[in-house]
């Protein structure tokens, strides 16, 4: 037996512990960011929406969209797409309107009020993102760096979806 045999397992185990440690972070900054949204809305009064609706409008922003490119953009699950569709409807923030080819589809815009809650999260983000930078948190190319890692495993996953019998 070599000794790159006996250091393969090890190797192999090591990369499997930090492949979990970082998707357990995954989820933990994603249920982090939710809540640093919803601490913001109650600090404004703007209890109504949930963190989840209110990223809904940031995603959507000025484009008209249905339920199904939301989907397939990757951006939300079905039901939950759905049901906040329905809700910020509802709420009034936004505007929803059946396709003229295909009646079942129905395409949504933001109401003025969606546009006023989509400021609120951009001016949040515009605020984190300037703090990070005058704090030295992260750099450029820290960044730059984070997002090639992430778009690869976005990337390796999409492909498991689609490849893996």
């Amino acid at each position: 037996m070599s000794i790159q045999q006996d250091f393969r397992p090890s190797v192999e185990a090591e990369f499997l512990t930090r492949y979990l440690d970082n998707l357990a972070l995954l989820e933990r900054l994603h249920r982090l960011m939710l809540d640093v949204i919803k601490d913001e809305f109650e600090r404004l009064g703007a209890v109504e929406l949930n963190p989840v609706q209110a990223l809904l409008l940031f995603n959507i922003g000025d484009h008209e969209v249905t339920a199904g490119e939301l989907k397939t953009r990757g951006y939300y699950q079905g039901s939950n797409v759905s049901y906040n569709l329905k809700r910020l409807v509802e709420l009034g923030y936004m505007h929803h309107q059946r396709c003229a080819m295909d009646r079942r589809s129905v395409r949504v815009r933001l109401t003025p009020e969606g546009h006023a809650i989509r400021s609120r999260v951009a001016a949040l983000f515009a605020r984190h993102a300037q703090s990070l930078q005058q704090d030295s948190v992260v750099d450029f190319a820290t960044l730059d760096a984070v997002a090639r890692a992430l778009k690869l495993l976005e990337h390796f996953w999409g492909e498991q979806i689609r490849y893996i019998y």
